[in-house]
């Protein structure tokens, strides 16, 4: 019987949190991938925390056939139940286990390891001789090809992706029960779930520090395919979901989204999307969204009001809609191509606040949005600063209602144009974004 062991390092991605009480849909769909491929298998999932805590854990790892390690962060964040991988910590770890077949998947084997914002990314060349495969493409993809060809790692291309999404749709439900071994299972433990990959802005090379870009154009998943995927979930005992691994949640489905910068939305496909959702997991605790694009919404506020009213209607309140603002400076958004001006983004923030600032069954407010800021940006000077305040102000003053601010210094990822910039505008800046965050701490906060 073939043995694999998914060790979850966690993963923090522009469009995917895998950070507990999270959990990304990489490990369900590496999982699955071998239960498509032997029913029978046995697979242990074991989070980086747990050997942190735990070293005999290892003991279970090192009698494996494959050993699957999740790990990457390519945007910083801060944390309250675990911490993400270290490269060094893998060395540690895993250096004296021989006996598996070793891969490395997520952001790490792509880009590199992401340590914190403002800090250059570690390439992979510290850990290539602790692993025997790099998967730089789809992990699920990589590890489906490995177990068909017997383990034979020499004959496996680690670039494989998927050519569409449905490659995955069995994946996703097969590998469901997988979260059933994660210590935060199941009161706890939140599943992040994916309607679709790339980004429309692509065709413009997106925004310059981002990596979503680089996964193309939107490819979309049915919304029969993700409510099988929720109901696998439900079925095994999750009860809390977060439709958060896309760009922005208000482009599913949109028209010509392969064509156009700012497609328009379509709300006949997230009303049946939230719909076939809440069929699928009619006791939900927990249904929230992430990325929005405010762009979208300025663009098309009639369908994104349709939108939200679907949204709110079917989920659960306290949900935040995380609006990539990252600088209201012209100068900031024009050199880095960034998604929406000052305006577009007030317009946004105005229509959530209409829409989704009222009460609901558990005392937050429905809907609200929350901003982040990235600073480190191509073009950004101290006047960036002071028109990031006043926005904030502005939005202060006009007694509307956001649900979190995030404030970040940029990770400068390869491929992307900000990892030729690098950490410049950081270390010239360092003073004063610590200055920043106090001011709006104190004072918008």
């Amino acid at each position: 019987m073939l043995h694999v062991s998914i060790l979850d390092g966690y993963v923090d991605e522009p469009t995917c949190l895998g950070v507990p009480p999270y959990i990304s849909p990489y490990p369900r769909y590496i999982a699955g991938a071998i239960w498509d491929f032997e029913s029978h298998a046995n697979i242990s999932y074991i989070t980086i925390d747990q050997i942190r805590n735990d070293n005999s854990l290892l003991n279970t790892v090192s009698k494996s056939d494959v050993l699957v390690v999740i790990a990457g962060m390519s945007v910083p964040g801060r944390y309250l139940s675990g911490f993400p991988v270290s490269p060094n910590e893998l060395v540690t770890f895993l250096n004296t286990i021989s006996k598996p077949v070793k891969l490395l998947c997520g952001p790490a084997a792509r880009y590199g390891f992401g340590m914190s914002g403002g800090k250059h990314v570690i390439g992979t060349d510290v850990v290539k001789n602790v692993f025997d495969i790099i998967a730089q493409g789809d992990g699920e993809i990589v590890v489906s090809e490995l177990v068909k060809n017997n383990l034979n790692s020499e004959n496996i291309n680690p670039f494989l992706c998927r050519p569409n999404p449905q490659v995955i749709k069995n994946f996703a439900v097969k590998g469901a029960r997988i979260v059933a071994q994660h210590p935060f299972f199941p009161e706890y433990l939140i599943t992040e779930i994916e309607t679709y990959r790339g980004c429309p802005r692509s065709i413009t090379g997106g925004c310059s520090f981002c990596s979503e870009p680089s996964k193309g154009v939107p490819s979309f998943r049915t919304v029969d395919e993700i409510c099988k995927e929720i109901a696998a979930l439900y079925n095994t005992g999750i009860r809390h979901f977060r439709i958060g691994n896309q760009p922005c949640i208000f482009s599913y489905m949109a028209k010509d989204a392969e064509k156009l910068e700012f497609p328009q939305p379509n709300p006949e496909a997230l009303q049946q999307l939230f719909h076939g959702i809440r069929a699928a997991a009619p006791d939900v605790k927990t249904l929230h969204i992430d990325n929005a694009n405010p762009g979208i919404i300025a663009h098309y506020p009639e369908e994104c009001r349709r939108i939200a009213k679907s949204i709110i209607r079917y989920h659960t309140a306290g949900d935040v809609a995380a609006f990539g603002v990252e600088s209201v400076d012209p100068v900031v958004i024009k050199k880095n191509n960034l998604k929406a001006t000052a305006e577009e983004v007030f317009v946004a923030v105005k229509l959530l606040n209409l829409l989704g600032s009222h009460r609901g069954a558990n005392g937050l407010p429905e809907l609200l949005p929350g901003l982040n800021f990235v600073f480190g940006l191509d073009g950004e000077t101290k006047k960036t600063f002071e028109l990031d305040y006043e926005f904030l102000k502005k939005i202060y003053d006009n007694h509307l209602l956001l649900r979190r601010i995030n404030l970040r210094q940029v990770i400068p990822i390869p491929g992307t144009r900000m990892f030729q910039i690098g950490e410049k505008k950081i270390r010239k800046h360092k003073a004063e974004f610590q200055r920043f965050k106090r001011k709006v701490r104190q004072t918008i906060e």
